[in-house]
C-alpha cells in the first residue's frame, strides 16, 4: 500500500481532532483543564476510557501474544473486573466526600505532605513510563510502514506526533479528551471488528468456524491450572484485581476523568459501563490474534508477535481498505493513553508537587505555569521514546505490567493503609518504606523469574540454588503488584502508630 495514502490519512485524522479540540477548548480555564469543570457526561467519560485502558500495546501485543499465552490474558481482565467494583464502590465514594481534584491530596490531608509527594512521585513515575512505551511501540508500527518509506526518520516522526498532542490537548485538558477519547475510541473499535471480519473471511470461514478452528490449536484456552506457571489462574485473576485498582483507582489519569462527572451516581454507572464494554473489547482482541495466527499460518508468514498484526493488516493480500482502518485504529488506540497521560501528569505535577491550587496568583500566573510544565512532559515522553527505541527488546505490554507492579506497590500500601486502618504514620519515615519495598518486591521477582533479566548473571551470581531452594520453580507473575503492596503496608505499620479516631488533616 501506498506509504503516500497511509501518511495523508494520519493528517486528516490529525486535523479532525484539532477541530474537536478548537471547539471544545473555547472557554476553558484551569479548571477545565483538571477536572473538566466537574461537568462530564458519564456516558461519554465511560466510552472514552475504554481507548484509555487499552492503547496501542493492547491492539497490537495481545494478539501477538495469543500464540504463546493462548486466551491467559482474559484472567487478568476477570481480575480487572473485581478491581473496578473496589473502585466504583469504594474508591469513588471517598474521592467525591472529599471533593478532590487531585486523589493525592487524600494522602496528604490522611498522613501529611510526605504521603502526599510520595503517592504523586510514584504516580508520575509510573505513568511517564508506561504512557512513552506505548507511546514508541506505535511510533514504531507507523515508522516501519509509513514513514521509513517516506524517508523520514524516526526521531522526527516521534517529534511531530508529540506536538500535534499538544495542540490538541493544551487548551482544553480534560474537557477536551474527553470528547477526544470518545473519537478515537469510535476509531479503534471499528478497526477492531472490521479487521476480525475481513481476516476470518479470508480464513475461508464464519466466526464459529474461526472459533472452532482457534480451539483447535489451543488458542483458546482461557485458564491455567499448572500453579508454577506465571500465567497461573489465580495469580492472574488477583493481579488483575490489584492492578486494576492502582492503574485505574489510584492513578491520577483514569480518576481525573472519573471525578470530572457531576455526580457520584453518575461516575459509578460510568464505571461499570466501562467495565461490562472492556471485557467485551479485551476478548475481541484475543479473538483478533487467534484469526491473525491461524492467518500467518495458512501464508507462512513468520514475524515477531508485535508485528504480527501490521504485517498482515499493511500487507499486499488484502485491499487498501483495511490498510487504511489498520492505521486509524492504530492511532485512535494510541492517542487516547498519550493524550491523558500528558494532561494528568500536568495536573498532578502542578497540584500535588508545586502545589498551585494552593497559592495565590491569577489565573493568567497559573495557565503560564501549566502550560511550562505540560510542555516539559512532551519533551520528556520525547526523550523516554527515544530511549525505549535504544533498549527495548521485549513484548511491550509485558514491560508495561511488570513496571507497573513495581511502581504501583507503594500507592496500593499507601491507600490500603489509610482506608483500612486509623494509625499514624512517622512522617520523616514513609519515603525509606516507598523506596525499600519496591526494591524487596523486585529481588523476590528477579530470583523467580531469571529468564525475564538476565539469566546467565543470575548463574554466575550462585542465584539459582537460592532461588530453587525459595521458590521450588515457582514464578512470580501479575501478584506482583500485591506483594509489592503488601511489603509497603507492613513497612507502614512497622513505622505507625495508633492515632484513635483522628484520620484526617486540614491542608
Amino acid at each position: 500500500m501506498s506509504p503516500q495514502l497511509l501518511f495523508t490519512f494520519v493528517i486528516g485524522y490529525f486535523l479532525l481532532l484539532l477541530g474537536v479540540a478548537w471547539y471544545t477548548s473555547r472557554n476553558s480555564n484551569n479548571d477545565s483543564f483538571f477536572i473538566g469543570n466537574r461537568n462530564s457526561n458519564w456516558m461519554l467519560v465511560a466510552f472514552g476510557m475504554i481507548g484509555t485502558s487499552l492503547s496501542g500495546v493492547t491492539f497490537v501485543s495481545v494478539p501477538g501474544g495469543v500464540a504463546t499465552g493462548n486466551f491467559y490474558y482474559f484472567q487478568i481482565v476477570l481480575g480487572y473486573l473485581l478491581g473496578y467494583i473496589v473502585i466504583a464502590f469504594v474508591l469513588l465514594p471517598l474521592y467525591y466526600r472529599m471533593n478532590l481534584t487531585s486523589i493525592y491530596t487524600y494522602l496528604e490531608k490522611r498522613f501529611g505532605i510526605n504521603a502526599h509527594k510520595a503517592g504523586a512521585f510514584f504516580f508520575i513515575l509510573s505513568r511517564t513510563v508506561g504512557a512513552t512505551a506505548r507511546l514508541y511501540l506505535v511510533i514504531s508500527v507507523l515508522q516501519i510502514f509509513i514513514f521509513n518509506k517516506l524517508g523520514i526518520p524516526f526521531e522526527a516522526t516521534a517529534l511531530v506526533i508529540l506536538l500535534l498532542i499538544l495542540l490538541y490537548t493544551f487548551e482544553g485538558g480534560v474537557k477536551t479528551i474527553i470528547y477526544t477519547d470518545t473519537l478515537q475510541t469510535t476509531g479503534m473499535l471499528v478497526g477492531l471488528v472490521v479487521c476480525i471480519i475481513v481476516i476470518i473471511k479470508a480464513l475461508g470461514t464464519d466466526f464459529g468456524g474461526a472459533m472452532t478452528m482457534m480451539s483447535d490449536k489451543g488458542y483458546t484456552q482461557i485458564f491455567n491450572w499448572d500453579i508454577k506457571a506465571g500465567s497461573y489462574v489465580w495469580k492472574h485473576i488477583v493481579g488483575g484485581m490489584f492492578i486494576a485498582i492502582a492503574m485505574t483507582g489510584l492513578d491520577q489519569e483514569m480518576m481525573q476523568k472519573n471525578i470530572s462527572v457531576k455526580t457520584l451516581k453518575g461516575s459509578q454507572k460510568n464505571m461499570m459501563t466501562f467495565t461490562a464494554v472492556l471485557m467485551v473489547v479485551n476478548f475481541l482482541f484475543l479473538v483478533l490474534g487467534g484469526v491473525l495466527y491461524l492467518y500467518a499460518s495458512t501464508k507462512g508468514i513468520n514475524v515477531p508477535p508485535d508485528d504480527l498484526f501490521p504485517t498482515i493488516a499493511l500487507s499486499d493480500a488484502f485491499s487498501g481498505t483495511i490498510g487504511i482502518i489498520f492505521i486509524i485504529a492504530l492511532i485512535s488506540a494510541l492517542f487516547p493513553s498519550v493524550d491523558g497521560a500528558i494532561t494528568s501528569l500536568t495536573s498532578c505535577f502542578c497540584i500535588d508537587i508545586l502545589g498551585i491550587n494552593k497559592k495565590e496568583g491569577t489565573e493568567k500566573t497559573k495557565k503560564r505555569t501549566r502550560l511550562k510544565v505540560h510542555f516539559t512532559f512532551a519533551f520528556v515522553f520525547f526523550l523516554m521514546v527515544l530511549l525505549f527505541k535504544a533498549i527495548n527488546d521485549k513484548l511491550i505490554i509485558d514491560f508495561i505490567l511488570k513496571f507497573a507492579g513495581i511502581t504501583y506497590g507503594p500507592l496500593l500500601g499507601l491507600f490500603a493503609f489509610g482506608i483500612l486502618t486509623k494509625r499514624k504514620l512517622n512522617d520523616k519515615l514513609i519515603w525509606g518504606v516507598c523506596i525499600i519495598a519496591p526494591l524487596l518486591a523486585l529481588g523476590l521477582d528477579m530470583l523467580s523469574n531469571p529468564a525475564w533479566y538476565d539469566a546467565k548473571l543470575h548463574v554466575s551470581l550462585g542465584l539459582q540454588t537460592i532461588s530453587d531452594s525459595i521458590f521450588n520453580g515457582y514464578k512470580i507473575g501479575n501478584e506482583l503488584i500485591l506483594i509489592n503492596g503488601l511489603l509497603t503496608f507492613a513497612g507502614l505499620w512497622m513505622i505507625s502508630k495508633p492515632a484513635g479516631n483522628a484520620t484526617l488533616r486540614p491542608v
